[in-house]
């Protein structure tokens, strides 16, 4: 989750790696049944809320009632929580240089990474409290949580999910993420849902759902339009997803975006 000054850096490669759904493409050995079967889908639009336009998002994350969200920037970067749509009831700074990125809350604890510190940060969910430190030898860009699996499930911008221990971080395996026979690059803010990981792909309007197991693309969601176009400020890009529990509604927002959205995820064509 780079800021918007190096947006142009990747574009290419982005461009290269976000092949539209219609394609036949495929690798070797992938039987054109399996490369076709991407659900493909659109945001309906439940709700708008506000959202604080200053705010770099990087994570987003619902427990509860409580909405958490992390922010990056090397001396803007934060942790907040609360209610959906009104003033964090928590919120806590960090200190340059750390640039935050993704979080994922564990009950009584939640973990926020950093992009290129080498260090992921245990914090208490309830006051934000930083408990302790960590290494961490990756950029840190999405994490969700698997409770099921006992495991986190995280991204640092390429085309695969690695999968780490709950209360080390260490890393314990990880899977290629493919769509249509192909990799699908930028993975960046993930929120899981069960087996099933959602992530955004980074300065696009475009949300994979993949199976965790196989890391195969099952589904796309279209979210272009989402923010109007005149209210984009420059490095605004959608970078928030959060699942709403108990329901199938999700909340997205972006990086500086004025707006939360609640949707759901729905068939693109009836």
């Amino acid at each position: 989750m780079r800021p918007a000054a190096v947006a142009a850096a990747l574009t290419g490669a982005l461009l290269t790696s976000c092949t539209p759904a219609v394609s036949t493409i495929r690798a070797p050995g992938v039987p054109a049944r399996a490369a076709a079967e991407v659900e493909q889908l659109r945001v309906k639009v439940l709700e708008t809320l506000p959202h604080d336009a200053k705010a770099f998002t990087q994570g987003l994350e619902m427990s509860g009632s409580t909405l958490y969200e992390s922010t990056g920037i090397a001396g803007q970067s934060s942790v907040r929580a609360g209610t959906p749509g009104k003033e964090p009831a928590v919120r806590v700074s960090m200190p340059a240089p750390l640039f935050g990125e993704g979080l994922t809350v564990l009950g009584r604890t939640l973990w926020q990474l950093t992009w290129q510190n080498g260090i992921a940060i245990e914090r208490d969910s309830s006051t934000l409290s930083e408990l302790r430190r960590v290494p961490y030898r990756d950029d840190g860009w999405g994490v969700c949580h698997q409770p099921e699996r006992g495991r986190l499930v995280t991204s640092n911008g390429s085309s695969r999910l690695a999968f780490r221990d709950p209360k080390t971080l260490a890393k314990q395996g990880d899977v290629a993420v493919t769509a249509h026979g192909r990799p699908v690059t930028a993975l960046n803010e993930l929120e899981c849902v069960g087996d099933i990981v959602y992530a955004n792909i980074l300065f696009t309007d475009r949300i994979v759902r993949i199976d965790a197991t196989t890391g195969a693309v099952t589904g796309e969601v279209d979210a272009t339009g989402l923010l109007p176009s005149s209210e984009k400020r420059p490095g605004a890009a959608l970078n928030g997803v959060a699942a709403v529990p108990g329901t199938d509604q999700f909340l997205l927002t972006g990086k500086l975006w004025p707006t939360l959205f609640r949707v759901k995820f729905v068939p693109s064509r009836p």
